[in-house]
């Protein structure tokens, strides 16, 4: 082997990135193999490249008494590698040692009871041609693959652009990223979305798995990092952290919620998200395949941010058990169906994207539901809102009575004598819910009159236009 053949050798270590004298070793490991399979091979040799750049083969020979305490030292390292690895596996191990396939720590060796000899055979030259052309396109494609694998596992959770190279198997898309193809698998792609040869998409690295054939990445369209980063390349203000997306919540090829908040006065997250005539939200609803996308902003209190995650249906009040995080939600009877949404799909997004348990009633069940409570003969007294309903289709903002279904407004408490399925069809004037001091209906024959101050309404926030937007 010429001085140019180890020149090129390194070269190819240098151009492909291989740690400087891995493949000088890896040579040299191939030859020693294929000497010791040659007749008449000493038991203990290296290979050593000298300074024509030939490799030369030199037997090594040690005192007897020292190789073999060398020998059981090594066979009694093996055993206990052999040991532990059968404790791991809870597998028992049949291996059997051979003094051959120990390996002797020749560092315990002084140098002066080392001897050497020259043993190179005669046609050592060829063979050294033939390994060195198989051990270098190995070991080139070992490092190549170890290197893309080492990139692409540093890139899970990224999204990546490809080039679909085949996509006649619904179950398998492959997808070209340049250096290496990935795999979209059916359960990650998104229902309704079309894959054709050619075309560019979008996606999200979601794993990397190292196998022979190189390093395998797998991507997904379903993942909610793939919404986070569209809005992240057409949001200035996301990439500059001005604005921040707190949640998101996703139903592949339906609909999704994303939660924003701002990080700096005077700037409008839900504006900022949208764009100018909804050009940016625009841009990532067509990376989507027309996925609709409903921004909501981000709000502290539980209450006011399940009211907004609703969007867009009108919520009228929001009670919450901060214990349970469970939140009951009451919304106009007209906005109950746009509330629970399609198949229960705006409701189920809602709760995924604040984390708590929403359950949705329209107000006349509620008042309802108050009503059969404080009647149903429990020992706890019943305190809740009046079930009088004004003339405005609303219900009166005051508190009921204890233990009585109305307020103290001598208008609502001749609704007392009513059936409640009658009552339920009568309204009010509105002017009679809000007097500053009305006379109580007795509790008893001879209880004392009370007075009460009515409670004003403390709705909660509704979901309009300045507070959220859709994007369809």
């Amino acid at each position: 082997m010429t001085q140019e053949i180890i020149d090129a050798v390194r070269e190819i270590e240098r151009e492909k990135g291989i740690e400087n004298g891995a493949l000088i070793a890896a040579l040299e490991d191939a030859l020693l193999a294929a000497y010791k399979k040659t007749p008449g091979s000493a038991r203990h040799a290296t290979v050593e490249l000298d300074d024509n750049g030939d490799f030369r083969v030199f037997a090594i020979e040690i005192p007897r008494k020292l190789e073999e305490k060398l020998l059981d030292e090594a066979r009694e390292k093996k055993l206990q590698e052999l040991e532990e690895l059968e404790t791991e596996t809870g597998e028992r191990s049949h291996l059997l040692i051979s003094d051959d396939d120990l390996e002797i720590e020749w560092s315990q060796v002084p140098s002066e009871k080392i001897k050497r000899t020259d043993v190179t055979p005669e046609n050592f030259g060829r063979i050294a041609a033939q390994t060195a052309k198989q051990v270098i396109l190995q070991r080139i494609r070992e490092a190549e693959r170890e290197m893309m694998y080492e990139e692409y596992v540093d890139r899970v959770t990224e999204v990546v652009t490809g080039i679909i190279q085949q996509a006649g198997d619904r179950n398998n898309v492959l997808v070209d990223l340049g250096r290496v193809e990935a795999l979209l698998p059916r359960s990650e792609q998104v229902d309704g979305e079309r894959y054709e040869q050619g075309s560019r998409i979008k996606a999200v690295i979601t794993e990397v798995r190292s196998s022979t054939k190189g390093p395998q990445v797998i991507l997904s369209r379903r993942d909610p990092e793939l919404i986070k980063t569209l809005f992240e390349l057409e949001v200035p203000e996301i990439a500059d952290g001005l604005v921040e997306i707190r949640a998101v919540a996703r139903e592949p090829g339906y609909r999704s919620k994303i939660a924003v908040v701002s990080h700096t006065q005077g700037v409008d997250p839900v504006g900022a998200c949208v764009g100018p005539r909804g050009s940016r939200v625009r841009m990532v609803v067509s990376e989507l395949r027309g996925e609709k996308i409903d921004i909501i902003p981000w709000n502290a209190e539980p209450a006011r941010f399940i009211a907004k995650a609703l969007a867009p249906a009108r919520v009228r009040e929001v009670f919450v058990d901060d214990e349970t995080r469970e939140s009951t939600v009451v919304v106009p009877d007209d906005q109950l169906a746009l509330a629970i949404g399609k198949e229960g799909l705006n409701a189920r997004l809602a709760a995924r994207l604040t984390g708590w348990k929403v359950d949705i009633t329209s107000d006349s069940e509620f008042a309802q539901h108050e009503a059969d409570a404080a009647f149903s003969g429990g020992e706890e007294e019943f305190v809740g809102r009046c079930s009088a309903i004004l003339a405005n289709g609303k219900r009166c903002p005051n508190a009921a009575l204890p233990g009585f279904r109305y307020c103290g407004v001598p208008a609502h408490q001749e609704l007392v004598s009513l059936a409640p399925e009658e009552a339920a069809e009568l309204t009010v004037e509105e002017g009679d819910a809000v007097e500053a001091e009305v006379a109580v209906a007795l509790e008893g024959e001879n209880s004392e009159p009370l007075a009460i101050e009515p409670e004003a309404e403390q709705a909660a926030p509704e979901s309009g236009e300045e507070d959220g937007a859709t994007a369809s």
